[in-house]
């Protein structure tokens, strides 16, 4: 039987990093927990990348507060294809996801996908991850690959982890940087 309430939000106030997703799979609907598609390595990026000190799993995921991190959707609706999305669900959570950053005041916001980066700051085209020059009130932004196993760009384990490593190097930089101005 599937699940049919929304996948909660892994929210506390400040964190270091909130990763930011476009909308759940329908797997990580059925499950209730984050990233839970079998072909999806976001956990073990986490770990691998030193994001956290210890591997985590999907229904793991509450943990992420431990760790100075929190987790949302873009789009609360799960879907097969983020292309299932309709423009006024973009726009919406687009709306939510302002008012929720501004909320829980996150030093970065990580989009876990360059389109849903593009998206947000409406970006015809530009580079891809990275660490970028935009902000969202007080938090730096930085976007991931997505870390599906569908995603050609970036095809492989490797390809996908070198950004998130550069995601760890750009907190640790931005803490330095925070705490020298103390």
């Amino acid at each position: 039987m599937a699940r049919r309430r929304p996948l909660p939000d892994i929210l506390i106030p400040n964190p270091r990093i909130l990763f930011v997703g476009i909308n759940p799979s329908l797997r990580s609907a059925e499950v209730g927990h984050h990233f839970a598609s079998p072909g999806n390595p976001f956990w073990k990026l986490l770990y691998a990348a030193k994001l956290v000190p210890e591997p985590l799993s999907c229904e793991q995921d509450d943990r992420l507060v431990e760790f100075g991190l929190a987790l949302t959707n873009l789009c609360q609706r799960p879907t097969r294809s983020a292309a299932e999305l309709s423009t006024q669900e973009m726009e919406r959570g687009r709306m939510l996801l302002v008012r929720k950053i501004a909320r829980i005041n996150p030093q970065i916001v990580a989009f876990v996908g360059i389109s849903i980066y593009r998206h947000f700051f409406k970006i015809a085209a530009r580079d891809g991850a990275g660490d970028k020059p935009e902000r969202i009130g007080g938090a730096q932004v930085f976007a991931l690959p997505n870390p599906s196993g569908l995603n050609a760009s970036f095809p492989g384990f490797k390809d996908k982890l070198v950004w998130f490593e550069r995601l760890r190097d750009f907190a640790r930089r931005q803490a330095s940087a925070s705490t020298d101005r103390w």
